[in-house]
């Protein structure tokens, strides 16, 4: 005889627990002492039931997540040869960043596997070095990303790569000549993860930022068949905000889905996530480890495509052996010490973070609608008024940083004065200050400890014993 378990409980809503909790707290405020505020806009209950769950949003996750790697390619051979060894270490995708249109992608693509999924990222705008690649490409069976991304470009440096028509043009002619390609077009959250805007922010610039590209795409005439395959791509920074994090990545899918429906065009999108650098320090560098490991994880069940994890010590020191094997570890151990990898959608149901997702959703999409209403991302780029909100949603964030509401372990609470970093540092860390011409007001990256960290490598040098002649 089946036995059901439990069945002697009554069954107890949500309103009962409330009132028990209330009667606990023996007169002490309940919103006081146990609703948490974000700087997100969203309230976090103590407790949540099916109660808060009508139905589950319908986001579609892969089980299956790649392990990619970062490489720079100042010579094509040297990239190679690094890609190819860090395949042998359990790498499986690689993400070239090409600084130029000299690197030769036969020597670049030289015995790596087939089927290996390859992210390409330039640092140019160049239509007939596309088309090369995608010649390049057929009868091969790589699976190439190009990131292309002329409207991130302007966003991050505040210009263009030439001019808004040049650019539009160039854009047009990678999308035409760019048949062998799985995706040409990518979106980076990071930019604005890691200026300080809040999530619901991040996913509301994102969706506006790709709303610009399925307009022009739209104008462009494509076919009902074209438009089915076409897949867009997001780079999302992950925070150290665990759950909010995971909801994040599930929210942005569901959006896109939403929009690119209205559109006609793939509503299936591609996501490659990385750590945030906001919450990295410079001074007890180690807890970076555990910072990069919680964001890794928030990324993997979230549902990430791919995942490159940013070395400990990659806001200041160059590329080493050390770092980098550390940060594929990390990964690794995920896979296959903790199956990580066995299930999709394992957040699925889960009351929490169903509703978190759900509410992300429901305020990135206010903040979209009025973004378009005020004629769209581009010209409220134009007008500064996305950064000013995200200057303001950066002051908060700095604001509970500096008055020690949001901790960094080992920077801004439980800090070892001893430590000394001013002889370990080959990399700038902090915001360059560069003075130039811009079309509009740049969004810059900036991270939390930036300036406690500038203020003690200064009290470093003056404590320096002064040398004898």
């Amino acid at each position: 005889m089946k036995q059901l378990l439990f069945q002697e409980f009554e069954e107890v809503s949500a309103k009962q627990w409330k009132q028990k909790i209330q009667a606990d707290l023996k007169g002490a405020d309940y919103n006081e002492k146990l609703v948490t505020k974000t700087l997100h806009g969203i309230d976090i209950k103590p407790f949540y039931s099916s109660e808060d769950v009508q139905e589950t949003l319908q986001v579609s996750n892969p089980a299956h997540w790649n392990n990619c790697e970062k490489i720079y390619v100042s010579s094509a051979e040297a990239a190679n040869k690094k890609a190819l060894d860090r395949l042998q270490k359990g790498t499986e995708a690689i993400w070239f960043i090409l600084p130029s249109k000299e690197i030769d992608f036969a020597e670049l693509f030289n015995d790596l596997p087939a089927e290996i999924t390859v992210y390409l990222k330039p640092e140019f705008l160049d239509a007939d070095y596309i088309q090369k690649l995608n010649e390049f490409l057929v009868g091969k069976d790589y699976k190439v990303f190009l990131q292309t991304d002329i409207i991130g470009k302007l966003a991050r440096s505040g210009n263009w790569f030439n001019n808004l028509k040049a650019d539009h043009s160039e854009f047009e002619k990678i999308l035409k000549n760019s048949s062998n390609l799985e995706s040409v077009v990518s979106i980076d959250l990071g930019l604005y993860q890691n200026a300080g805007a809040n999530i619901p922010q991040q996913l509301a610039y994102s969706i506006a930022h790709v709303s610009e590209y399925l307009n022009h795409l739209d104008q462009l005439g494509f076919s009902e068949e074209k438009r089915s395959k076409f897949t867009f791509q997001f780079i999302v920074s992950v925070g150290s905000d665990y759950f909010f994090e995971i909801s994040k990545i599930r929210a942005l899918r569901w959006i896109f889905a939403t929009v690119a429906k209205e559109f006609g065009f793939n509503t299936e999108c591609h996501i490659v996530a990385q750590p945030t650098k906001r919450t990295k320090t410079l001074y007890d560098y180690n807890v970076n480890l555990l910072r990069t490991t919680t964001e890794s994880m928030s990324a993997i069940l979230g549902g990430a495509n791919a995942i490159y994890n940013m070395p400990y010590d990659a806001i200041y020191h160059k590329d080493n052996e050390f770092g980098d094997r550390i940060a594929r570890n990390q990964l690794l151990i995920m896979r296959n010490e903790s199956y990580l990898d066995k299930v999709g959608n394992v957040a699925e149901g889960t009351y929490y973070i169903e509703t978190l997702t759900k509410q992300l959703a429901e305020k990135a999409l206010d903040i979209f609608k009025d973004i378009e209403k005020g004629g769209g991302f581009l010209k409220e780029l134009k007008s500064g008024v996305i950064q000013k909100k995200i200057k303001e949603s950066a002051a908060l964030e700095q604001e509970k940083y500096n008055n020690g509401e949001l901790v960094l372990i080992g920077t801004n609470k439980f800090e070892n004065p001893q430590d000394r970093m001013r002889e370990d540092i080959e990399l700038y860390p902090f915001l360059k200050k560069n003075p130039r011409k811009t079309l509009i007001e740049p969004i810059l990256e900036k991270r939390l400890s930036e300036d406690s960290e500038q203020k003690r490598l200064e009290e470093e040098k003056q404590s320096q014993p002064t040398q004898q002649n």
